[in-house]
C-alpha cells in the first residue's frame, strides 16, 4: 500500500495543476458491524435477490461507506479480541470502506449502566491505570497500523456519559465530585494520547467522545462541558438515538442543533436503529418487542423502519454550520442464528439474511448532506474480483469523462472510459482475466473532479 500513497500524491498534484480536484470527503454512511463475524461462525449468510453474498459487499453495494467495530480487552470468548477486530477491519479496508474503532475499555459491554475494568486492570493504582489506557490505546492503534487497517475514526469509551473504568473514572450520582471529573478526564486524555502517539507524520486520525442519549440535551450539554472544562481535546461529539430510551426525534433534533452550536463539534449519530416487524426468529428474547415503544407514525413495518432512516438522516443534514457529519446503523447484520439475536427485528435484513429495502436508504447522496449536484463516488463489485469486476458511477451533468485503471507502479494499464457522457447513472465491465493478482486503482476524472477506489486481484 506505500507505494499507493506515492501514487495518490503524483496523482493529486498532477490533477490541481490542470485545475481539476477531488471530491469533497463522503460523510459517514456507516454500520457497526462488529457481531458479523460471530453471526458467520455460526452459520449465518447474507442474500441479495436470493443469491449469497459477503454482507460487507451488500452494505458497500447500497450506499454504505464506513464500518464500525467495538474492541474489548480481553474477552472472554475471542470475538471483539483485538485479533478479531483486526481481520475485520482489514475485511472492510480491503473493500474501500473507512473504519471507526469503538475502544470499550472493558472485557465485555461498557455502556451507562456498565463500565466494568478489564480483569488485567482491577485493583491498579490510578497512576497505574492511567499509565496502561495510554499504553494499550497506542499498542493497539499501532497493531492496526502494522495491518493496513488503521482507523478512521477512534472512540474513546462506549456510551461514556457515566464515566469509563469504574470506579475510579466514574462520575454520576455519589461520584459526580470535581475529584472524579478531574480523574475521567485524566483517563480519557491518556487514551487520546495513545491514539495520537501512535500516529506517523500525515496520519490523521479523528477523535469521538460517545454520549448515550442523544435526546437529552441537558444531559449532553451537562457532560460536555464538564469534559471541555477538563481540557480534552477532541474532533467528534458521538450520539446514541434509540427513540423508545431517548425520546422524539423532535428531542433528538433540538440536542443536534444545540450541541453543533453551543460546543462548535462535528455530530455522527453513531448508534441507532428502528425494528421491521416485532416478530422473533428465534428464540431469545428481543429487546424491542412491544408497539409502545415504536414512535407514532412509524410503524414496525420495512416502510416504517425506512421512513425512521429517512428521518434521521434529514436531521443530520440539517444540523446548522455543515456539521452533520453521519450516520451509523447499530448491528444490521445480527440475524438469527446461535447464538440467539435479542436484535434480528431491528436487522436490515429479514429472517432469512435477505437484504430489505430499507438498506437503499443509504445509496441516497443527498439524504445525508452531500451535495446533490456532485458524482456519486465509483462503486466496484465484487471486490476483491476474480475475471470480471463492474464499475458502477453516477454522473449529475453531461461531462467528459475519463474512467482508467493503474497499477501498483502507478502506470496506466487499462482505459475503460474517454468519452462525453450524459447525465445518469453508468455501469463498465471490467475484464480482468489476464491481470495479474495485486492492488489496482481505479481513476474517474469528471470535469473538473476526480474520484479514486482501490481493488484487489486475490
Amino acid at each position: 500500500m506505500k507505494n499507493f500513497t506515492l501514487i495518490f500524491f503524483v496523482i493529486s498534484l498532477v490533477m490541481a495543476n490542470e485545475g481539476i480536484h477531488a471530491q469533497p470527503f463522503n460523510l459517514i454512511k456507516g454500520a457497526d458491524g462488529s457481531v458479523l463475524d460471530e453471526v458467520e461462525l455460526f452459520g449465518g449468510k447474507f442474500y441479495e435477490n436470493g443469491v449469497e453474498t459477503d454482507a460487507l459487499t451488500i452494505f458497500k453495494t447500497h450506499g454504505i461507506n464506513t464500518i464500525r467495530l467495538k474492541l474489548w480487552h480481553t474477552p472472554e470468548n475471542e470475538f471483539n479480541s483485538l485479533s478479531r477486530v483486526i481481520a475485520m477491519a482489514r475485511r472492510a479496508k480491503e473493500k474501500g470502506l473507512r473504519f471507526i474503532l469503538n475502544i470499550h475499555y472493558s472485557d465485555t459491554w461498557a455502556d451507562p449502566g456498565h463500565q466494568s475494568k478489564p480483569v488485567a486492570w482491577q485493583g491498579l493504582p490510578f497512576e497505574i491505570l492511567s499509565d496502561s489506557v495510554y499504553h494499550y490505546t497506542k499498542n493497539v492503534i499501532t497493531a492496526l497500523k502494522q495491518q493496513n487497517a488503521l482507523p478512521d475514526i477512534v472512540q474513546i469509551g462506549n456510551e461514556i456519559s457515566c464515566g469509563m473504568l469504574w470506579n475510579d473514572g466514574k462520575i454520576c450520582g455519589s461520584f459526580n465530585t470535581p475529584e472524579q471529573w478531574e480523574q475521567f478526564g485524566i483517563l480519557i486524555k491518556q487514551g487520546i494520547a495513545g491514539v495520537k502517539s501512535s500516529l506517523d507524520e500525515g496520519e490523521n486520525v479523528k477523535i469521538m467522545i460517545h454520549y448515550d442519549n442523544g435526546g437529552n440535551n441537558l444531559g449532553c450539554r451537562r457532560f460536555f462541558n464538564k469534559l471541555l472544562a477538563q481540557d480534552v481535546d477532541f474532533d467528534i461529539i458521538g450520539l446514541s438515538y434509540y427513540p423508545w430510551w431517548h425520546g422524539t426525534l423532535s428531542d433528538l433534533e433540538i440536542n443536534l442543533n444545540d450541541l453543533s452550536t453551543r460546543f462548535q463539534k462535528d455530530i455522527i449519530v453513531v448508534e441507532s436503529a428502528y425494528p421491521w416487524t416485532l416478530e422473533w426468529g428465534d428464540n431469545t428474547h428481543n429487546n424491542i418487542g412491544n408497539e409502545d415503544q415504536l414512535l407514532p407514525g412509524f410503524p414496525a413495518t420495512v416502510e416504517g423502519q425506512t421512513q425512521f432512516l429517512k428521518d434521521v438522516m434529514n436531521l443530520i443534514k440539517n444540523i446548522p454550520e455543515d456539521r452533520g457529519k453521519g450516520f451509523v446503523y447499530w448491528s444490521p447484520e445480527w440475524i438469527p442464528g446461535h447464538p440467539g439475536s435479542p436484535w434480528e427485528n431491528l436487522a436490515l435484513f429479514n429472517f432469512q439474511g435477505e437484504v430489505l429495502e430499507s438498506m437503499k436508504v443509504f445509496e441516497d447522496n443527498t439524504g445525508m448532506n452531500e451535495n446533490k449536484n456532485e458524482n456519486r463516488a465509483l462503486q466496484i463489485y465484487p471486490n476483491p474480483f476474480m475475471d470480471k469486476a463492474t464499475i458502477s458511477f453516477h454522473l449529475a451533468d453531461r461531462n467528459h469523462v475519463k474512467l482508467f485503471i493503474l497499477n501498483n507502479s502507478g502506470a496506466t494499464i487499462d482505459i475503460l472510459v474517454d468519452e462525453t457522457l450524459a447525465k445518469g447513472t453508468y455501469k463498465v465491465n471490467w475484464k480482468t482475466q489476464l491481470m495479474p493478482p495485486g492492488i489496482y486503482c481505479i481513476v474517474l476524472i469528471s470535469g473538473t473532479s476526480y474520484t479514486t477506489a482501490i481493488v484487489s486481484k486475490p
